[in-house]
């Protein structure tokens, strides 16, 4: 009898001691993607033009990407291997065939680990997605599938060392040193830009301060401010609010997010952007004034209907700008272009 109760002691110790060891997770996740995209006032085939903006700019039907996240929580540590193969994947790396022409790290989009070092302070070493801005790289984040200006040139990601802090269970902050911005392999000049970011529940007010390649005599200086609000149970309204300036060549933007969810399947919601460029800017819009200066006011709405895991997205855009930036179906030059997506979106986990 004593012996058996021992055992059952010991069992019952084992057994605690087994509760008490944290779960390591190990995640397996990601997306596939494909589009059909058609000009309503400009021309398709040979001569087929589209908004000066990232991904589903390719015409007819055309592939998205596949995306592939490999994910490992441990207690303290863990990494994350997030792997991209198509059109929008290429687009998103855009740099590492330039750095690595006869390497193929322009399948990866995000490889990093991380220590949790206290509840309050984590850090993260490698290469991640940018901090900035509203949209992502991922269509399954993004309502709108196509893109805006702010998103297209500002940055996709940075390779480096990030601080993040939880003040309060409201406030957050984040430091951090990268290379140059989307240079992603490593260091190609020895140039290293600054990054911060003060958060206040879902409002976040974000910092970009470093030169950018070997041609950038300046700093580059960026800051950007990303929202989000539930004002009902059923209406949700974002904003995304941004500026960067290197030596007087400039762009800066606004834009807004309504969504309405009609049902639990269906949603409706709208993109209104405004984006401008002085002295050039980023070279986003392409036609410039004799100052070298232009506007353009893009006009996205998108449904999004869900069926299990596949997501259907209709999309109808407007593009304004205030020179003449596109062909229309005579292909004669145009201030604006209106065009038609239907994209399909599939997400697991």
């Amino acid at each position: 009898m004593v012996f058996l109760l021992v055992f059952n002691l010991n069992a019952q110790e084992t057994d605690l001691e087994k509760e008490k060891e944290p779960v390591k997770k190990f995640q397996f996740s990601g997306s596939v993607d494909a589009y059909f995209r058609q000009n309503i006032s400009g021309p398709n085939g040979a001569d087929a033009i589209s908004p000066n903006t990232s991904f589903a700019n390719l015409n007819g039907f055309a592939l998205g990407m596949v995306n592939v996240i490999a994910s490992y929580q441990g207690e303290k540590v863990g990494f994350v291997g997030d792997l991209v193969f198509g059109p929008r994947g290429e687009d998103a790396t855009f740099l590492s065939e330039f750095l690595r022409p006869d390497g193929n790290s322009s399948i990866v989009n995000q490889l990093y680990v991380y220590w949790n070092v206290s509840d309050a302070v984590t850090l993260t070493f490698g290469n991640f997605n940018t901090f900035l801005g509203y949209e992502v790289i991922s269509p399954t984040a993004n309502f709108n599938y196509s893109t805006s200006y702010m998103f297209s040139y500002g940055p996709f990601s940075h390779t480096g060392l990030k601080a993040d802090f939880v003040i309060t269970d409201d406030w957050s902050a984040m430091v951090g040193i990268f290379n140059n911005t989307d240079s992603t392999e490593f260091n190609l000049n020895n140039n290293y830009t600054l990054g911060a970011q003060v958060g206040f529940k879902d409002t976040f007010l974000n910092f970009l301060y470093g030169r950018q390649g070997n041609g950038s005599l300046e700093p580059t200086f960026q800051v950007d401010l990303t929202t989000g609000h539930d004002l009902t149970d059923s209406f949700f309204l974002g904003l995304n609010a941004t500026y960067n300036d290197t030596d007087g060549s400039a762009f800066y933007g606004v834009a807004l997010y309504p969504q309405f969810q009609a049902s639990d399947a269906f949603s409706i919601g709208v993109r209104g952007e405004y984006f401008a460029e002085t002295e050039g800017g980023a070279g986003a819009i392409g036609v410039y004034d004799t100052d070298g200066d232009a506007s353009v006011i893009d006009i996205t709405l998108t449904g999004s209907y869900s069926v299990g895991n596949l997501t259907i997205k209709p999309e109808l855009r407007l593009d304004s700008t205030s020179e003449e930036s596109f062909l229309d179906n005579d292909l004669e030059p145009t201030k604006s272009l209106t065009s038609f997506v239907l994209a399909a979106i599939y997400d697991f986990n």
